[in-house]
């Protein structure tokens, strides 16, 4: 079995929820597909009719401040003059097909697995929160301090916007 081309964690770093939904901004999937971002997107202009609506939509304005803001990656982002498109999972797979090089085809099948493998922590973490409620309800007094805890640790923390440390000009 061929080993992936790209590490699973860069793939997940450029997966992020934007209207409800897991999405690779262009620039990202340009980026592991190895072409530049003008020429991804030329090629998904040129095929339209592969990416309906369920399959890439662009960012509105806030949306793409918000992206700027919270992914250090993107800051390139916050200077281009255009809106970015979002990609969902088979939008990015469709752009493989789109590309058509060897290095396409590798990335499609790691974006995949990342996907794939996102799909199942996730649905792991619904099957706990299942098993958690069921287990509340037949033991309820006496352990609902475990399960107020249990159910915190499964909260996702909040990012912060923490001061840089360092010395800064005013």
């Amino acid at each position: 079995m061929p080993k992936s081309l790209l590490p699973a964690e860069r793939i997940e770093r450029s997966i992020l929820l934007i209207r409800g939904q897991k999405v690779i901004i262009d620039a990202d999937l340009a980026a592991l597909y190895g072409v530049s971002t003008k020429r991804f997107n030329e090629q998904v202009k040129r095929n339209k009719s592969r990416f309906p609506a369920d399959f890439v939509f662009r960012l509105s304005p806030r949306e793409k401040a918000n992206v700027v803001a919270n992914c250090d990656h993107l800051q390139k982002l916050k200077f281009s003059p255009g809106l970015p498109y979002a990609f969902t999972e088979h939008g990015a797979l469709m752009a493989a097909g789109v590309l058509n090089t060897p290095a396409a085809i590798g990335v499609s099948i790691a974006v995949v697995r990342t996907f794939v493998r996102l799909r199942k922590l996730l649905a792991s973490h619904a099957d706990l929160a299942q098993k958690l409620d069921e287990l509340e309800a037949k033991y309820d007094e006496p352990f609902k301090i475990v399960f107020d805890a249990i159910r915190q640790l499964m909260i996702p923390p909040v990012p912060s916007r923490r001061k840089k440390i360092g010395f800064r000009l005013e």
